[in-house]
């Protein structure tokens, strides 16, 4: 619910990536100016050199067709299950008739989760969660309204 609450709008979900590519406002590649004119298709133009920049230029949302609201979808669905997720599954949730699309976009975001370069674990591992935050007035069990869950591994 908060998902669809927070990115209910292309330009939404724009925004978003607009202050994670661009926390200090917009930097010309090129040429460092911050100076820019928005022109088409939201591309941001700088005014020193020209350039002509796209908040998803160099990300998996270049130069797919899917809307940003349905990958921000996937991102979530992906991310919040336990067993993984196949592309007949994605299909369903993101209620897309093209199987290749759910699988071309599964591919890339499996691919860029993998963090490059990184250790494989060895030895024995440990991971529990807990929640964060007192007692609950009326919550019974493990069900959560206002804690926060905090997982933690370690090797």
């Amino acid at each position: 619910m908060e998902l669809e609450q927070r990115f209910s709008s292309e330009a939404a979900c724009r925004e978003y990536l607009e202050t994670l590519r661009w926390s200090q406002g917009f930097i010309c590649p090129r040429c460092k100016a911050r100076e820019y004119w928005t022109g088409s298709r939201n591309r941001k133009i700088c005014i020193g050199c020209g350039y002509q920049a796209t908040v998803m230029a160099g990300t998996i949302f270049e130069r797919t067709r899917m809307p940003l609201m349905l990958w921000f979808r996937a991102i979530w669905w992906i991310t919040s299950q336990k067993n993984g997720v196949s592309a007949l599954g994605l299909q369903r949730v993101l209620g897309l008739g093209c199987y290749r699309t759910e699988g071309i976009c599964l591919h890339k975001l499996r691919h860029d989760m993998v963090r490059t370069g990184r250790d494989n674990l060895s030895g024995q591992g440990v991971v529990d969660e807990t929640y964060l935050g007192g007692l609950e007035e009326g919550v019974i069990g493990r069900k959560i309204e206002k804690k926060a869950l905090i997982a933690v591994g370690a090797e």
